[in-house]
């Protein structure tokens, strides 16, 4: 039955062509999966690379070369032994004695899978030309550190080309339940992954349709700002300084894989100074503390390494000045924020927070003739001129910071995202959910019409979203890494041009005008100063 094409009579425009090995694979995906077409290609290599090559009727090769996304799907040996029969195993690489094929956009599979409430493991997957078991499990999976093991896949590789490719098997045995040898093993093994398989193939579909051709526009400037690397760097060097444990009091930066890199290192988070071992190092995050946490790591005696952002630090610097000189101090910012309670741990006594205009109803200061205003560094411009707005207009004395309080890193980005959104089907803004300015970037593109969402990396794309989106612009808050615009750069583009290379998509770069250049020198103290004061003091 190698070779056996079916479907139903939209078969031949096909967007989606699915490869299964077996008859009762095909079975599975083809109940479905209607509007595709399932060629049953057998079982092996042998069969697998002739049913791509010489195999097919030449009606079948057609639809094959037309269809616009191809799928390998069917059943595999685990070779993780945390796998169990029916798991769901979304390859990101598929490896055979001929080498590697990357499936770029796996993550985009695994986050339709979990729209339909199925789990999935994401990772690599290997073909060999034989059956595999016993103790050539664990050393195939030593030696090449794939979740699972099939005899089909890396050869029906092929068969794609240059369009997306996206491999989905359904675990039938484990290392501790073989088949081989096991009547009762093999049936539930199989009925398992039968159901297992029928139940995830409509996720294919939704691939299919979101890894279409489509224009991607990346943002320029994008991803970390020198204070961010700033601490990160000083946490790198602590450990390799006095090795690990090295403990840090909150996120070093709000983005999690950057936490959980540093972690695998041995850096240890931890939420108060107090939860540090007495005498031990502790560094402050770039977010900054208030001097409470000071007062707390000195009666601990914790060897400290503050990684605050310079800008963080110019504005607890303006917070004790107006403090000192009697001004009532209107804080803009976020409630519970890391920066803004460290801001006014500064000067308690005289700062009021508002996150809003509506937060000024019924304020009061002591002295109307002396109200000064501060904000956290990571808001959207637009949104803290709207408040600076109700404030004067309640305060005309009103004075701020001598530079603006919003760093020049996060103004970059957000203007970057203006001028882009107005070309956009969709913006994705990679960051993590308690990434400050990451949000900022969502809301930024909203108010311009653009659809946007915040993921952390790949998976969080909603395949969904990418229905009709032809331009799809990315960007990346100022704590998330520059690897993670790859990885959502590759996996929602597969087949442009551009994907294989980031740096050649369409950039939109922007650079501040002459008159604001020459109002920060003349100043003295421009924001666009302070970041490359931060980036020199990284390198130290």
């Amino acid at each position: 039955m190698s070779g056996n094409a079916r479907g139903n009579g939209r078969a031949q425009r096909a967007h989606l062509v699915v490869l299964a090995p077996l008859s009762i694979e095909a079975r599975a995906i083809r109940s479905a999966l209607p509007g595709a077409l399932i060629l049953q290609t057998g079982m092996g290599r042998t069969r697998s690379t002739r049913a791509i090559t010489g195999g097919l009727p030449e009606r079948t090769k057609r639809i094959l070369g037309e269809a616009g996304a191809v799928a390998v799907a069917g059943f595999c040996g685990a070779l993780d032994p945390s796998l169990r029969p029916g798991d769901v195993v979304v390859a990101t690489q598929v490896r055979g004695p001929d080498g590697t094929r990357p499936c770029p956009s796996a993550g985009i599979l695994a986050a339709a899978l979990a729209a339909m409430g199925i789990a999935s493991r994401v990772g690599p997957l290997v073909s060999t030309d034989h059956v595999v078991s016993g103790s050539e499990r664990e050393d195939l999976r030593q030696e090449t550190g794939a979740l699972a093991v099939d005899m089909e896949s890396a050869w029906l590789a092929r068969a794609a080309g240059d369009r997306p490719l996206a491999i989905l098997r359904v675990v039938v045995d484990t290392p501790r339940r073989e088949l081989t040898g096991n009547p009762l093993s093999t049936a539930l093994g199989g009925l398992r992954g039968y159901r297992a398989l029928a139940k995830a193939a409509p996720a294919l579909a939704s691939w299919a349709e979101a890894t279409g051709p489509r224009t991607v526009l990346l943002a320029g400037p994008r991803s970390f700002c020198a204070g961010v690397e700033r601490a990160i760097e000083i946490v790198e060097r602590a450990l390799d300084r006095y090795g690990p444990p090295v403990y840090v009091r909150k996120q070093i930066v709000h983005n999690v894989h950057v936490v959980r890199d540093l972690e695998r290192r041995g850096a240890v988070f931890v939420e108060s100074a107090e939860e540090v071992p007495a005498g031990a190092t502790v560094v402050f995050s770039a977010h900054g503390v208030s001097p409470e946490v000071r007062d707390q790591a000195r009666a601990r005696h914790l060897h400290v390494i503050d990684a605050t952002c310079p800008l963080v630090t110019k504005v607890h610097t303006e917070a004790r000045r107006f403090a000192g000189s009697k001004y009532t101090i209107f804080l803009i910012g976020h409630d519970g924020h890391e920066e803004v309670e460290g801001t006014t741990g500064e000067a308690p006594g005289s700062i009021r927070l508002i996150q809003n205009v509506e937060d000024l109803d019924g304020m009061e200061a002591e002295d109307p003739d002396r109200v000064a205003y501060l904000s956290q560094t990571t808001l959207a411009v637009d949104e803290v001129d709207e408040v600076v707005g109700a404030l004067r207009d309640r305060f005309p004395s009103l004075t701020g910071p001598g530079s603006d309080d919003i760093c020049y890193a996060t103004q970059n980005r957000q203007d970057a995202v203006k001028v882009m959104a107005r070309e956009c089907d969709l913006l994705l803004v990679i960051g993590s959910e308690n990434s400050s300015n990451s949000k900022r970037l969502v809301e930024v593109a909203e108010r311009e019409g653009c659809r946007a969402a915040l993921i952390d990396d790949e998976t969080g794309i909603d395949p969904g979203w990418l229905l009709g989106a032809d331009t799809v612009g990315v960007t990346a808050g100022a704590s998330a890494p520059e690897v993670l615009v790859d990885r959502v750069l590759d996996g929602s583009n597969e087949r442009s041009e551009a994907a294989a290379d980031p740096l050649a998509h369409e950039a939109i770069r922007l650079k501040r005008s002459a008159s604001e250049e020459n109002r920060g020198v003349q100043g003295g103290s421009s924001n666009e100063r302070s970041e490359a004061a931060a980036e020199k003091e990284g390198m130290r």
